[in-house]
């Protein structure tokens, strides 16, 4: 089935116990409207997890019309409106590394560079609770990713469920990036000099966070 076949060998060489969970959840999927498209929801595990230096971690995808891209916090590069969560964190982002917010939404430049964008659920449906669908393989990849040297960054409660796999000093824990709690925890957190300052400490290269 498409899900497990569309990661990178190394994932599936790592999580192999997974290929039935997510042939589940693929078929569980089958006869629902979700985003984002079926071909991109793996979109996230397409590149090797040897290249990841940094996981951030957010709650699910966007709902909107053709916002999701598989990569957490992400749009098309196209998409003219961008989401309030992505306007909320280049804010933050400008506060933190005195940054300009981008004038897109596409955060590839990011992944580029080795940062990981993962929603705790993988899908949206209208009105289905998909999160419950995705927890045991995101748990999966949580357990991975945290036993590797990689920084985990928890945007939300959904996502610090899974910052127990993570070693303490490792862990960058906010609230989530939305309109609803962004001022209750993510404007001041300054994670993206915060990812640096651990980067550097784990001796690897930093991330330039500007967008172009």
């Amino acid at each position: 089935m498409m899900f497990f076949g569309s990661m990178h060998p190394d994932w599936q060489i790592l999580l192999p116990h997974c290929e039935p969970l997510l042939n589940k959840i693929e078929l569980a999927l089958e006869n629902r409207e979700f985003v984002p498209s079926k071909e991109t929801v793996m979109r996230a595990f397409v590149r090797p997890p040897r290249d990841i230096k940094v996981a951030i971690f957010g709650q699910d995808p966007y709902p909107g019309h053709g916002d999701a891209t598989g990569l957490a916090f992400s749009i098309p590069r196209l998409k003219k409106k961008i989401p309030a969560s992505l306007r909320n964190i280049y804010t933050e982002l400008h506060s933190d590394l005195d940054i300009p917010p981008a004038s897109h939404g596409d955060l590839t430049a990011w992944v580029d560079q080795g940062v990981a964008l993962v929603n705790r659920s993988l899908t949206f449906t209208q009105g289905f609770p998909s999160i419950s669908l995705w927890e045991e393989f995101t748990n999966e990849v949580a357990r991975v990713l945290g036993s590797s040297q990689i920084i985990g960054v928890f945007w939300g409660k959904d996502a610090q469920q899974l910052s127990h796999y993570f070693p303490k000093d490792q862990r960058i824990i906010s609230a989530h990036p939305s309109p609803l709690s962004a001022y209750r925890g993510f404007f001041g957190s300054k994670p993206f000099s915060r990812i640096n300052q651990l980067l550097e400490i784990n001796g690897r290269e930093i991330v330039d966070w500007r967008i172009t």
